[in-house]
């Protein structure tokens, strides 16, 4: 079994489930670094609140950082769930 591969995500209904369930993470990660990036250069316009705009761009930029990281979670979960399968059609038919 390898990473990324479209088979794997459709595995079963289990992994299908995972699938779905890590997207929607990413998805609301994409949008609180993209909601951070805006606020924070509509801040850029008041030097007052030019702190405020920095922190929100490294918040931002922190996100942008959890969205790859996400991603490989999710392949290496797949990946352990069909390792797990595997390791148990071998055991059922050493028992079998």
């Amino acid at each position: 079994m390898k990473l990324f591969r479209h088979e794997t995500r459709q595995q079963s209904a289990e992994t299908r489930r995972l699938y779905a369930r890590y997207e929607v993470a990413h998805t609301i990660v994409d949008f609180l670094a993209a909601f951070l990036f805006l606020v924070g250069s509509v801040l850029f316009f008041w030097k007052a609140l030019e702190t405020a705009a920095i922190w929100c761009f490294v918040i931002g930029s922190v996100f942008f950082c959890v969205k790859p990281t996400l991603r490989l979670a999710r392949e290496i979960h797949l990946w352990r769930i069909g390792r797990t399968d595997t390791l148990a059609r071998a055991e059922e038919q050493t028992i079998g």
